[in-house]
């Protein structure tokens, strides 16, 4: 099982490569930089492709509404060559709250706009003469609706790679599917072992009898949040706000993934509550309505055994990467954190 975390993306790059760079020595694997309204993530992931030399880097994630198909071709090409072919290039729909309250951009047809990203994105890899007719992209546009001169063109760099891992950050049954089938790995996110099977098994199971095996195995990251210790429960109270947050207010009422998620997982009368609570503005309210429950079994927060036990449930459920949340406030206790993560998953 690889071990990754996400860079916060509230912070500079600067200090972030330099404990970027201690944390691959440390042993992590993957690191992601999120990209939601702060500083761009492609910035950070050129900055810490010069600053490392073994671990993988992904985005994590690059909205498929903010770039066209072909500029994200060419930044995952721009961002593999400068890593020596260390990047995945982790895409998502995001949400219409990020989509249409930040970039102003319409929220639709999500799937349909991944599906079609994705090849487009393997044509410019190929160094094909780019010829994509889709609903929602074409290229080259036709000679009336264009400059008049409708002509292919190709990427004039040959990339480090032809075939850059994709990851899809995906929730909902039918994109999920859709990750299972054409992508090289799966992101959910507040990823909960036990309930997987029931969530998104048909999903998964339907885009993997599609699936080119060229593709090879279905890589399933987790993004639990991490504490290690012999009294670090108290730290699970840190997962709530930010699980308020998104159960009650990425997105309206009927229009909010993760309060269907929760509501997948059992919790139906305690999503509505948080979110009700939420968009009236009483922020500290929702959090507090967060079931225990729900935080422990989507965290890797507890003892080394509980954390060990818990590790052995997302493997056997199909994890492959955990895309970690350290729960400590220096960059040694930090890099500790993954050291002993690093001993309980051998």
């Amino acid at each position: 099982m690889r071990i990754g975390l996400a860079i916060n993306y509230a912070g500079g790059f600067k200090d972030v490569a330099a404990e970027v760079a201690e944390l691959e020595r440390a042993g992590l694997d993957i690191v992601f930089v999120p990209e939601a309204y702060s500083f761009d993530a492609v910035s950070a992931l050129g900055y810490l492709a010069a600053s490392t030399e073994r671990v993988q880097l992904a985005s994590g994630i690059l909205q498929l509404y903010t770039r066209t198909p072909t500029l994200t071709a060419m930044t995952a090409a721009g961002l593999d060559y400068v890593s020596d072919g260390r990047f995945t290039l982790g895409l998502g729909a995001s949400g219409p709250q990020v989509i249409e309250g930040f970039h102003g951009v319409p929220y639709d047809a999500p799937i349909a706009r991944t599906r079609e990203v994705i090849d487009i994105c393997r044509q410019v890899w190929r160094r094909e003469y780019l010829q994509f007719e889709g609903k929602h992209y074409t290229i080259p546009l036709p000679a009336d609706q264009g400059t008049g001169l409708a002509k292919s063109l190709k990427l004039v760099n040959h990339p480090v790679r032809e075939r850059i891992p994709i990851l899809v950050a995906a929730l909902g049954p039918k994109n999920v599917e859709l990750a299972a089938e054409v992508a090289e790995g799966w992101q959910p996110l507040f990823y909960l072992p036990e309930k997987a099977p029931d969530v998104w098994g048909k999903a998964l199971a339907t885009g993997r009898a599609k699936r080119d095996p060229a593709l090879g195995e279905l890589d399933v990251y987790a993004n639990p949040m991490l504490a290690i210790g012999e009294n670090v429960e108290p730290l699970r109270e840190f997962a709530k706000p930010q699980l308020a947050l998104y159960i009650g207010g990425m997105g309206a009422k009927g229009k909010n993934f993760y309060h269907a998620l929760a509501t997948n997982y059992g919790y139906g009368p305690e999503a509505d509550r948080i979110q009700e609570l939420y968009l009236s503005g009483d922020k500290d309210g929702a959090a507090k309505v967060v079931p225990d429950e729900l935080v422990r079994d989507i965290s890797l927060i507890g003892t080394p055994q509980f954390v060990k036990e818990r590790l052995a449930a997302f493997r056997e459920s199909g994890v492959t990467t955990l895309n970690v949340v350290p729960l400590a406030s220096t960059r040694s206790e930090r890099i500790k954190l993954i050291e002993i993560l690093r001993e309980l998953a051998a």
